[in-house]
């Protein structure tokens, strides 16, 4: 499976596409999200995403019981409508914030939370859309965010199999077959043993998309370990500076840190290769230190060969280390000199 974001193919055999995501890490200073779009262009990856919503298309201003977050969060007492217009990146940035990403080479698109955001985001021509794991149950914006006919990227962090079953049928649905679905666990930060990498696989074989992940670990490790099980898709929040605080710096990594996971997945990328059971030519070169069959102490014509006198040993310019049984017992046909490798033309 392939989808195209921009001119880039993502899937089967093309690079792992790495996404840095902006989300409330700007901590509504344009300047900071300007700074950080840079940095990520410097750190490696290939697009940036943002989220496109505003407090009142997310949620309600309410302070009830059913408002509160209360799950043992980082965001814990704090009301939904608080967290998120803390969080929320202004729409009149987004425009100029595409504009930058674009001149740096990086493609830029978002995540939209109601259809306001898929209107906006289709003016601003966005190339691809995210669905984030909290509106994987909203079957109407999958519906109408696949209507536009771009890829979808989703992430599955609360999604039960007939969840994950329900959204895809919703993008078939309105013709569009560009699917991507990422391995998430939505947890913040993740731990370590709810990440389940061996998810990605199955999905990908189960309903026949582009695999990835979604991750919000502390540290690379997970990114890393997906690419070796079939993840295209890499998402990582990046933050210029994790003491700047807000409320996504915990599990977002910095600068330096993403342009370390960045060049780990290239170098695991091309480790990976293909099943290949051929020797390159240098390989076939360091078959000169494999084990072969010496001469150990002179042996004078007609003496017989033994363990003693015989040996396998490195390097590997005698005969083959299989053939000393036929050798023992054998006699010298001349004199042989000790560290000589061994041939059949020496042996009777």
């Amino acid at each position: 499976m392939v989808i195209k974001i921009g001119k880039r193919n993502i899937g089967n055999d093309n690079p792992v596409f790495i996404i840095a995501e902006l989300s409330a890490n700007h901590l509504q200073n344009f300047e900071i999200a300007a700074d950080t779009i840079k940095a990520i262009k410097e750190s490696g990856a290939d697009a940036v995403k943002i989220q496109t919503y505003t407090p009142d298309t997310m949620t309600i201003n309410s302070d009830n019981e059913y408002f509160q977050i209360k799950q043992n969060t980082l965001w814990d007492k704090k009301t939904f409508y608080q967290l998120y217009k803390e969080a929320y990146t202004p729409w009149e940035w987004q425009p100029k914030l595409k504009e930058l990403a674009e001149e740096l080479d990086l493609i830029f698109f978002s995540s939209p939370f109601d259809r306001t955001a898929v209107d906006f985001l289709e003016d601003m021509d966005i190339p691809a859309y995210k669905v984030a794991s909290f509106e994987i149950t909203d079957i109407p914006l999958i519906e109408y965010v696949a209507s536009k006919g771009k890829p979808v990227i989703m992430s599955t962090g609360i999604a039960t199999l007939a969840d994950i079953e329900e959204a895809i049928a919703a993008c078939k649905r309105m013709g569009n077959h560009q699917i991507a679905l990422l391995k998430c666990t939505s947890a913040y930060p993740a731990p370590f043993e709810e990440i389940n990498l061996r998810t990605i696989p199955n999905l990908k074989d189960t309903f026949k998309v582009v695999g990835g992940i979604s991750d919000h670990t502390l540290g690379t490790s997970v990114p890393i370990a997906s690419v070796a099980l079939g993840a295209k898709i890499i998402e990582k929040h990046f933050i210029l500076d994790r003491d700047l605080g807000g409320p996504d710096a915990a599990f977002s990594l910095e600068p330096e840190e993403f342009q370390s996971m960045v060049k780990a997945v290239r170098e695991v990328e091309s480790a990976l290769g293909e099943v290949n059971y051929e020797l390159t030519e240098k390989i076939k070169k360091s078959r000169e230190f494999s084990r072969s069959l010496f001469v150990v102490e002179d042996i004078k014509a007609g003496d017989k060969m033994t363990p003693e006198n015989v040996r396998s040993i490195r390097p590997g310019f005698g005969l083959h280390p299989r053939y000393s049984d036929k050798i023992y017992g054998r006699k010298a046909k001349k004199d042989i000199k000790k560290g000589t490798p061994l041939d059949w033309d020496l042996v009777e």
